[in-house]
């Protein structure tokens, strides 16, 4: 599957992007352009069932993946993913080849959710984006209140099948944590560490960390841009 995707910059060195669940490519417009600052072209993909992709057949880690390498460019120099997205990328970078990666908030652990409750999100009104991101400013809930009419809520199935905590990563790999983490707790923080995996968190920052701190959420990428 061949993925829309929206590009910032012109620099020698590639980065790509990949959002989370309901959201789309859009989600990193705070934070993209700093990063072409650095000297990329950075490349950002709406996931199936996602903004300008279409639906897919299923949703599971694994087929979000497929799509990421059926549309990124081949090893890039840098790699993030957020939340869902960032479970589908730990499945792609052994194939993607990406020299670093960059796991923001990752949805890795399985835990119980209200799988209808996620659904129902599809119908929220900017209030009620508001007062669930009470960080965001008035575009980016504009922008998220755009993205919800393109979101499958099927996709939310996904979230059956994550990955669980993954061992040592295949590439130079950050995980860059809310704080506190409801994704990854302390316990489970400490045992990446302990498997090579570099572990910072942004202190204050909700699930969505370069949208609720985007300055917060770049000095976490210190050393890694």
């Amino acid at each position: 599957m061949r993925l829309a995707t929206r590009v910032w910059g012109t620099g020698p060195r590639t980065a790509v992007l990949v959002h989370g669940i309901m959201t789309d490519s859009g989600s990193w417009s705070r934070v993209a352009p700093e990063i072409a600052g650095h000297g990329y072209r950075v490349v950002a993909v709406d996931l199936p069932g996602h903004g300008a992709s279409g639906p897919a057949g299923t949703y599971t880690p694994a087929t979000l993946a497929a799509a990421l390498l059926g549309t990124l460019p081949a090893a890039p120099d840098l790699a993030i993913g957020h939340s869902l997205g960032s479970a589908a990328l730990l499945l792609a970078v052994p194939e993607l080849r990406c020299a670093r990666a960059v796991h923001c908030d990752p949805a890795w652990l399985p835990r119980p959710r209200d799988l209808d409750a996620l659904r129902a999100v599809k119908h929220a009104g900017r209030r009620e984006l508001s007062a669930a991101h009470p960080r965001w400013t008035d575009d980016d809930i504009a922008a998220e209140h755009r993205a919800l009419a393109g979101w499958d809520p099927d996709s939310v199935t996904a979230l059956r099948h994550l990955p669980g905590l993954p061992p040592a990563p295949a590439v130079p790999s950050l995980v860059l944590l809310a704080g506190p983490s409801e994704r990854i707790p302390p316990t489970e923080a400490g045992e990446l560490r302990r498997r090579g995996w570099r572990v910072r968190t942004v202190d204050g920052a909700g699930h969505t960390v370069h949208r609720d701190d985007p300055a917060g959420f770049l000095r976490g990428l210190r050393g890694w841009l």
